[in-house]
Formats: C-alpha cells, structure tokens, sequence
C-alpha cells in the first residue's frame, strides 16, 4: 500500500489487516484456478469498500481445482507481532453455490464463551471472513462454490506474543481487522488526534459528546440506539485523558456507551483501559457480585472466566443481572469524581452492553437516553 499518515510531523506508511492478507491470498488462488492467472499483486475491496492492492509472495497450482497463494503480512509502520510473517489460502473450487472458510495450521481456535466466534471454530473474525467470501464470490459468481482453508505455519508462535491465550484462543494467531487497514499512531499523537477531533466538535456546535471506547460501541450507539454517528468521538483506551480533555474544551455532558468488557474497569477507577495497563474485569465483577450475595462456588465460577460475555452466562443463571446497574452507576459515579475539582462541571451518563445479550444497563432509561441524544 502507498498510503500515509503524518505522525507528529513524520510520514508513516499504513499497512493491512491479517484479513486483509487472508483476502488477497485467497483471491490470488481463485483467480489462477479460473484464469490461469499468476497474479503478482491482487486488488481486494475491504469492508469499508476501500480498494486496496496487496502483493502476492507465491503462488502453487495443486491440482485442476485447488491453489494455494501466500501474502506476507504488513504493518505499515505501525508493526505488530504478525507484521512479516506469511499468511496463506488454499482454495478449492466447488460447484455447488456455498462458499466454506476454515482454519488450518497457525489459526487459532476459540476455547471459551463470550467472542464473536462459537466456540471450536478457528478465530476468523466476522468482519474478514465476510471480506474473504465477498471478494471471492466477485471472482466465482453465484453458482459455483468454494472450500478455502486459511493457515499460517508461524501462526502457533507468534501467537505466544499476542493476547491470545488470555481470551482464550489457542493455537495461533487471529484473522482479524475491521477496515482491513492498519493506520499508525503512536499514544502521544493517537491522544492529540481525539484532542483535535473533540475541539473540532465544539466549534462545530456540538455542546454535549458521546464517547465510545471504539468500533463496537460506535456500531451500538449507530444501529441499537439509533444516533449520528457525526456526535460520537472514539477515545480509545484513553478514557481519562479524554474525559480530562472534554472538560478542558467545554463540554458539559457526555454519553459514554461501550462494551462491558471494556467499561467495567472504569467503574472501579481505572481510566487507562488497555489491557496491558490493567485487566481487572473479573476481579471487579467478583467484589460487586459478591457485595449482593453470590454464593462463594459461583463467584468462584465467575472469576475463572476469561471474558465479561462468559460471565454473563453464570450471571443470567444465578439471577444476578442487577450487577450490571451496579457498575453502570459506578462508571458514572467514578467518571464525574475525576472531573469534579474543575470547571466547567461535567455531567457523565453510561451505557452498558455485551455482544451476545445486547444492553446491560444505563444509567438512564434508555429510550429517555435515546431521545435526549439522538
């Protein structure tokens, strides 16, 4: 990709998503199959309907309806621990119209409740697994169908150096990526940014925000609770600088809407949300569980879970839903005690959900919530 962003005043190269490089692979093989076509660089639409061109590392005709294509993942200048190893597609054509996506070696599989992905299946997103059948079936048409399995023969070590194990994917790395590019940014000029974009908001007019920790809680705020997205600013992991920032700038009341996961951690006052920063959603659901009463076996249940969503499930079971207004208001409480030795005074509502049930809890009704924001 010869695309840039200038960080901090230096030009840095975006790069592309591990879907992404599974995409093209994929599209590499399909096309030398159906055209006896060594495709030396492939272009693929991403799911934000960007064409982006992704060079090919090699290509292998295994029979007349199988290939096998590699791309070597880039980063950009945003390198991560994928950056530069070889992600491969072997595709083998059908012709009955389904088009079936599967993990080989070096892709993980999800072990435990509360992803996007059922559990036992390989750790292909929905978003690039979707990229990965769209760009085919531009190639194929609609009648014929095709097996393609994505694998990564370095997959099961680099994954050692990802997040991997904790949310309980094993045995390799991620297909994953929202946009399908990879955009640089250190935190200094990743803070600067949403500085930039929030004192844009206030000039525009804008005299209340909505924050929302990143692209599921954007999705949420857009499609559940039917906002414009043109009021809500990503402030990433960086919620008390940004709320710091909010208040520095003017704005007297913001929505936050996010994934439990996620938010649940500024309920007991953390305000640096990446995991390497801190990781206490378990710990903070077992104090507040066990403040109503859960029996010591089930708050035992809880915290040998690795997701907020795997919680959820012994949550529902045991009756004790009533947690999640508990730490919504806690998010509200925390939020407006780290803002309330300045001025202006800032007035903070919160909404809460998980990707499997939906809303959680507000510290509002939401439909009033909804009308006041909209």
């Amino acid at each position: 990709m010869e695309e840039f962003v200038y960080v901090n005043g230096k030009k840095m190269k975006k790069g592309y998503t591990t879907g992404s490089c599974a995409t093209a692979a994929s599209v590499a093989a399909t096309h030398l199959l159906l055209n006896s076509e060594e495709c030396e660089e492939v272009s693929v639409t991403t799911p934000v309907d960007k064409e982006i061109q992704i060079p090919i590392v090699s290509l292998e005709r295994v029979d007349e309806k199988t290939a096998i294509a590699a791309v070597r993942k880039n980063g950009g200048d945003d390198a991560d621990a994928t950056h530069g190893m070889l992600i491969y597609s072997k595709v083998t054509l059908r012709d009955d119209a389904p088009i079936m996506i599967e993990g080989g070696e070096g892709i993980g599989r999800v072990t435990q409740e509360g992803l996007l992905v059922p559990i036992g299946q390989p750790a292909i997103n929905p978003k690039p697994r979707k990229m990965i059948e769209d760009n085919v079936r531009k190639i194929i048409g609609e009648n014929c169908g095709a097996d393609i399995q994505i694998f990564a023969p370095e997959g099961y070590e680099i994954a050692k150096q990802t997040m991997n194990r904790n949310l309980g994917i094993i045995g390799g790395i991620s297909i994953l990526g929202t946009t399908g590019i990879v955009t640089p940014m250190s935190e200094d000029s990743w803070k600067a940014a949403i500085s930039i974009e929030l004192e844009m908001k206030k000039k525009q007019g804008f005299e209340k925000i909505i924050l929302s920790p990143g692209n599921y809680g954007e999705e949420f705020a857009i499609n559940k609770m039917m906002i414009d997205e043109e009021k809500i600013v990503s402030m990433s992991n960086f919620v008390g600088y940004v709320l710091k920032e909010v208040q520095r700038i003017g704005f007297k009341e913001v929505l936050m809407i996010g994934h439990l996961g996620k938010l649940i951690k500024v309920s007991a006052g953390i305000f640096s949300t990446h995991s390497k920063d801190a990781d206490a959603r378990a710990e903070i659901l077992v104090a507040n569980l066990a403040l109503m009463g859960m029996s010591v076996p089930d708050l035992e249940r809880v915290s040998k879970c690795l997701t907020t969503e795997a919680a959820g499930d012994i949550i529902s079971e045991t009756g004790y839903e009533g947690v999640y207004q508990v730490i919504v208001d806690k998010i509200k409480f925390r939020s407006e005690k780290l803002l309330k030795f300045r001025e202006p005074k800032v007035k903070v509502e919160a909404v809460i959900f998980s990707s499997k049930t939906g809303l959680l809890a507000s510290t509002q009704p939401i439909k009033e919530l909804m009308e006041a924001w909209r």
